[in-house]
């Protein structure tokens, strides 16, 4: 069945790293698919989460457009370090997004935008910002989780990524593609 033009697509908000990160991550999204049978974060490239999947109408996409350029141009770019893993049992393994100030502004004014541009709220209860990259998540079965957690648990990783784009992503029925990048102080990539 063909969709409707007013029918809504699924997108999301995120960061996504540059070259060498995104392959390194990509490699290790592979190896949980190889090693331990769990190939649902090969759905969606590399990314740290800003604003959780909604719906829109895609036909109304340039809203979403403007909103985010608004956002980006509203900030400098910043580096972040990406400093060994973490898990949220028993399903997710990532890896671990030192804290910083400047990304929690960020994703405190996407989600403060959101809510009042394009009315989508988060929900009550839902879980703290937390930024990581996800490895293994949805499809990693209980076993196979603590097994590979015992491995990431006290493996090392370290990388640096610079943020100078923020992301939105679309659903293509499959996977995830990004959709269009926003420079982040206006600075064209």
């Amino acid at each position: 069945m063909k969709k409707k033009k007013e029918d809504k697509e699924l997108y999301f908000i995120a960061l996504v790293p540059d070259e060498p990160v995104y392959s390194e991550i990509w490699q290790l999204k592979e190896e949980v698919r190889d090693r331990y049978d769990s190939k649902a974060a090969l759905r969606s490239p590399p990314h740290i989460t800003l604003q959780m999947p909604f719906k829109w109408k895609a036909v109304k996409e340039k809203i979403l457009y403007n909103t985010l350029a608004s956002i980006a141009e509203g900030f400098i770019p910043f580096d972040l370090t990406l400093n060994n893993f973490g898990a949220f049992e028993p399903r997710v393994i990532y890896v671990h997004v030192e804290d910083s100030e400047q990304l929690i502004s960020l994703q405190q004014e996407v989600i403060k935008q959101a809510a009042s541009q394009w009315h989508i709220y988060q929900m009550s209860g839902s879980r703290p910002f937390r930024p990581h990259m996800t490895i293994a998540f949805r499809d990693l079965k209980k076993p196979k989780f603590y097994e590979a957690w015992q491995e990431f648990e006290s493996r090392q990783y370290q990388a640096k990524m610079s943020v100078s784009q923020l992301t939105l992503l679309k659903h293509n029925g499959r996977t995830w593609d990004i959709h269009k990048n926003f420079p982040i102080g206006g600075i064209k990539i």
